[in-house]
């Protein structure tokens, strides 16, 4: 081998002959481009089904009750849809921000990440500003509501009267929290793509903007578990002792009980559920597996050369757990999150199914119930397909991982 591809060789980062090994696999990378598609219809929901018309003119002029809307809490109540409609919000500016970067000659890595990152700060302060009702004892004025109107019947209602009125719509003019008792139970058809629910419910439109509930639940409940997971076993597996005893035999014991049935337990408690109620139950149920990986992990790390290097340098014990070693015991870790997503939206949906969930939000499995109490089958095959698929597209990524970070699968 020559120099230059010997430094090349040399440089190869372990993430990229993952990420390598991640693209030779056909199923992986096909599930990966699904989830990357529902992440682009989860932010993008209000683009496709709304009852606010993007272009409204009326007696007032020209004005967009959609972009009002956007973060209206009468019209988007949950802090998960006020989530998804800030990306909504910086999309266009992140990937504006991208692409004029991407012209500054010569490519500037480093000045992208810094804007990457300046993006994420101002997303985290601006929805930690927009999220709560109140800010201390006073009210928060950007956590706003106005009177929710359904401007198709006001529009559909001024055309009939003769009144001269223009407007927009997206593509599915319906809104998942949108009730009509005259509707209820309507097969699919070109109005309703795919029915509507007992209460008069566009399903498609419920279909569409669970989706995010699913993604929320996954992400959020996975990595609160991840992180319990991995505080504990780290400090059990690098510090040995009564240390790992104490912590060994708090996982045992939180393996003998029931997940699930904890799980029913803990959300029959809550009066008031949310779905946020249900990430957290989810979170601090099912930390026990991750405990176990990465207390295995420690233990094979803590003993190799690098770490006793460290030591004899003097590097503080959290450097060495979190800087050396951690990074190190990564790979099952990751493994177990992404087959985790999966798990955790089962688990909401069965919490759904069986009445226990956040009724303020659209779940795939109240939905689902709805269709076993009533019989109707466009109620059974759209929330239980979508669960399927989107289990089945995280599992074959969790498959595609695994084999990528197995060395002795490389080719």
């Amino acid at each position: 081998m020559s120099a230059p591809l010997a430094a090349d060789a040399t440089r190869t980062s372990y993430y990229t002959l993952v990420a390598r090994e991640l693209e030779k696999n056909r199923l992986a990378m096909l599930g990966l481009k699904a989830v990357v598609g529902l992440v682009a219809l989860a932010i993008g929901a209000p683009l496709i089904a709304s009852n606010q018309p993007f272009v409204l003119h009326d007696a007032s002029g020209w004005w967009s009750p959609w972009l009002r809307g956007l973060f209206d809490r009468l019209v988007f109540e949950s802090a998960v849809d006020v989530f998804f409609n800030l990306l909504l919000v910086l999309a266009p500016f992140v990937a504006l921000g991208i692409w004029s970067l991407g012209r500054v000659k010569p490519p500037r890595v480093a000045l992208r990440g810094r804007f990457l990152r300046g993006m994420g700060l101002a997303f985290v302060v601006l929805f930690a500003l927009l999220a709560p009702e109140r800010i201390g004892s006073l009210n928060n004025p950007l956590h706003y509501s106005h009177q929710v109107q359904n401007y198709r019947l006001v529009v559909a209602e001024a055309r009939t009267a003769g009144q001269p009125m223009f407007a927009i719509f997206p593509p599915h003019p319906f809104s998942y929290k949108e009730t009509d008792p005259t509707r209820s139970l309507r097969a699919p058809g070109t109005e309703h793509w795919l029915g509507t629910d007992t209460e008069g419910r566009d399903v498609f439109a419920r279909m569409l903007y669970g989706t995010r509930i699913s993604l929320s639940i996954g992400i959020v409940a996975v990595g609160l578990y991840v992180l319990i997971g991995i505080v504990v076993g780290a400090l059990a597996g690098y510090f040995g002792g009564w240390v790992d005893s104490a912590l060994s035999r708090l996982i045992e014991v939180m393996i003998c009980f029931p997940t699930f049935f904890l799980i029913l337990t803990l959300a029959a408690l809550i009066r008031e559920r949310s779905i946020f109620h249900v990430m957290f139950i989810i979170g601090i149920t099912s930390w026990t597996g991750v405990a176990r990986l990465v207390r295995a992990e420690f233990l094979k790390h803590k003993g190799l050369e690098y770490v006793q290097a460290a030591r004899a340098l003097g590097v503080p014990v959290r450097r060495i757990i979190f800087g050396h070693i951690l990074p190190n015991a990564s790979a099952p870790v990751l493994v177990s999150a992404t087959f985790g997503i999966a798990s955790a939206i089962l688990v909401e949906s069965s919490l759904a199914f069986l009445g226990i969930g956040d009724p303020t939000v659209a779940s795939w499995g109240e939905t689902l119930n709805d269709g076993r109490i009533e019989q109707r089958l466009w109620l059974i095959l759209g929330p239980g397909l979508a669960i399927f698929f989107v289990v089945t597209v995280f599992n074959l990524v969790g498959e595609g991982l695994r084999d990528a970070l197995d060395p002795k699968l490389r080719r």
